[in-house]
């Protein structure tokens, strides 16, 4: 009988302990954030004295399924104490910029809306996302950066074009003058 009580309260503790660890590690994973985009700079908005600045981040992606198209964006960061600990709301501001940095390819059919890049702008429920549209009778891609919750949106969004350009390979790095 006591060997058995002994081991019903063994057991809850290793099942709690369980729990646990899945809560701790869940919330790890869905902290880290992606790792689509190359961080390329920032400046500061705000000074805080002890803890983490608000800053403007600019970051560059290369879109997942067209070679030769590189997207820089640009966004708030709320600092202080909770954009410390990952739990500030960031705001919706951003910019993006695209551009040709190669000869464009891409192997399969393009799906207008579908998402090139996604980042959480707070703790759980607001995103940034970026989405890609073809504009064939331009022969131009569109990239449109938005917020987004999971009750309301913003209506704030920025886009940029890329017009499909023949590549001069032959020319490209070489400057004006050189041989």
């Amino acid at each position: 009988m006591l060997i058995t009580v002994f081991y019903l309260a063994i057991s809850k503790v290793y099942l709690m302990y369980k729990q646990l660890f899945i809560f701790i590690l869940t919330t790890l994973i869905l902290s880290i954030p992606p790792l689509q985009a190359e961080s390329i700079g920032s400046v500061d908005t705000k000074f805080n004295l002890l803890t983490p600045d608000d800053d403007i981040t600019i970051d560059v992606f290369d879109d997942p399924k067209i070679a030769g198209v590189s997207c820089y964006i640009s966004r708030a960061n709320k600092g202080g104490l909770k954009g410390a600990l990952g739990l500030a709301e960031n705001t919706s501001d951003a910019s993006i910029d695209c551009s040709q940095v190669g000869p464009i390819s891409w192997k399969e059919k393009l799906k207008n809306g579908e998402k090139v890049f996604q980042e959480r702008r707070s703790i759980i429920f607001k995103k940034l996302q970026v989405v890609r549209f073809w504009d064939e009778k331009r022969n131009t891609l569109v990239y449109l950066v938005y917020s987004d919750k999971l009750i309301e949106g913003s209506p704030q969004n920025s886009i940029t074009t890329v017009p499909i350009m023949p590549w001069p390979a032959a020319s490209f790095g070489k400057i004006a003058g050189t041989k």
